[in-house]
């Protein structure tokens, strides 16, 4: 199916986000859904892939950079704050319902990596919603995390805390790169500092990540919102995605209807960009979708 690009904005408390809306060459009103992305991604990486092979079958799908990323409004930049990025999915939700080329009785939401979190925190008490997909989620559990090192979890949510403060008396931001290899940084495998300084380095992105994001990002807790879905989940995954050993937690505290597909991949980031995970991923979020939207 052929599909078109539009770009689209809306307002966040008093912030434009901009987007990309996918759309089919298919009768409207349609169903529609949001994509949600990894941590300190835009539009123009894994969310927009994602949306581009949703609308290839037949959703209106939408990709945003959120406030303080990319091409929206918003300070401080590089802010990675969950409650920010839940009120901004829940914004793009709003802005699809009131389309009338799209069905608001219609509408799901789609998360990759940390935007799982992000989505199915969404998605709670979201009566837009109506059903969910999951692509190799990353099921932070943080009393888990600080249990083997609360030492180090407690002093990096405390420099969080310190960059916040120091932002707030000078209006500087703190930063480290999102992603590297060395030193101090966000995410440190090979194969994120691949997608993102490499095969994804898009105009649009910055290798940047506010300290200050520490307070909120590490305390995130994706598990304690498992038993509060009430829409149907899918979940795809794998044993070399992120935290395998977390996504069968999550999905065993699930009480909605709910799917797993447990797949193959080399890692992580080759579900972001090999047709090879992407194509079969976007089959099956399709197809749940289809059913229950």
């Amino acid at each position: 199916m052929t599909t078109k690009l539009e770009r689209v904005s809306f307002r966040v408390a008093d912030d434009r986000v901009v987007a990309d809306l996918h759309l089919p060459d298919a009768a409207a009103p349609r169903a529609a859904v949001v994509v949600a992305g990894p941590m300190t991604s835009v539009k123009e990486q894994v969310t927009g892939t994602y949306a581009r092979a949703l609308a290839a079958r037949g959703f209106a799908a939408l990709a945003l950079d959120h406030r303080g990323y990319g091409e929206s409004e918003g300070a401080p930049r590089q802010y990675e704050h969950a409650g920010r990025k839940v009120e901004d999915l829940r914004a793009a939700l709003a802005h699809l319902s009131r389309r009338p080329d799209v069905d608001a009785r219609r509408i799901g939401l789609v998360g990759v990596c940390l935007g799982v979190g992000y989505a199915v925190t969404a998605a709670i008490d979201q009566p837009l919603v109506k059903a969910v997909g999951a692509v190799c989620g990353y099921y932070r559990d943080p009393g888990a995390m600080r249990a083997r090192d609360a030492a180090d979890f407690d002093a990096k949510v405390r420099q969080g805390v310190d960059a916040r403060l120091r932002y707030e008396a000078t209006g500087e931001v703190a930063t480290v790169p999102a992603v590297a290899l060395s030193g101090d940084a966000a995410m440190m495998t090979a194969d994120t500092f691949d997608y993102y300084a490499r095969r994804a380095a898009v105009p649009n992105y910055i290798n940047r990540f506010a300290v200050m994001s520490r307070e909120h990002f590490l305390p995130f807790d994706v598990q304690a919102a498992a038993p509060k879905l009430a829409v149907p989940l899918l979940m795809i995954h794998s044993d070399n995605a992120l935290s395998p050993a977390w996504a069968r937690q999550f999905h065993e505290r699930v009480t909605a209807p709910k799917s797993l597909v447990w797949t193959t991949s080399r890692g992580q980031t080759d579900f972001y960009d090999d047709p090879a995970l992407v194509e079969p991923a976007a089959d099956a979020l399709a197809g749940h979708l289809r059913a229950h939207l």
